[in-house]
């Protein structure tokens, strides 16, 4: 058993999330769905008997999405880093997960529930703290100017002879 899970409060959505974030990353499933019994219900301010917490598993990542109520909303301060070994790969969770196209920047997305995602190559953390400062210099200030990371370009600026 994982000792550290993610917890997502939700108004209502709860349900509704897990079940589009299993339909995007492979070997996902929801594990457990509980119901409002009458103390949940009354600290929640939800209906006894409708969806109160879901556990599901995204690549084998636990997490657990509260219908908690209105009280509390998603930020940009947390973020959920998608660890991406091609271009397809990026592409896949970009155009299944962007629904904020304001919020897009730096491979950094927002998705239709609030959450934000970092959809990043394997190899942008080595490319921008290269011990050599050019090209981590450039490898940065190419993936500033990004909204989805592109790989190849990525390469190209980290990679490019002066």
């Amino acid at each position: 058993m994982q000792k550290i899970k993610n917890c997502l409060w939700f108004n209502t959505e709860a349900e509704e999330a897990a079940n589009f974030y299993i339909s995007i990353f492979k070997n996902s499933k929801i594990t457990r769905v509980l119901l409002c019994n009458e103390a949940a219900a009354q600290a929640s301010g939800q209906p006894k008997d409708s969806v109160w917490l879901v556990e599901f598993e995204l690549d084998g990542q636990p997490f657990l999405a509260l219908n908690g109520g209105p009280d509390f909303k998603f930020t940009p301060a947390i973020s959920f880093i998608v660890d991406c070994h091609s271009q397809e790969e990026i592409d896949h969770y970009w155009d299944r997960l962007s629904a904020v196209p304001e919020a897009e920047a730096c491979g950094w997305l927002c998705d239709k529930f609030g959450i934000s995602w970092q959809i990043v190559p394997s190899e942008v953390v080595a490319m921008v703290s290269d011990p050599d400062p050019a090209k981590s210099q450039r490898a940065t200030l190419s993936l500033m100017e990004m909204k989805k990371l592109n790989i190849v370009e990525l390469r190209r600026a980290y990679e490019q002879e002066n």
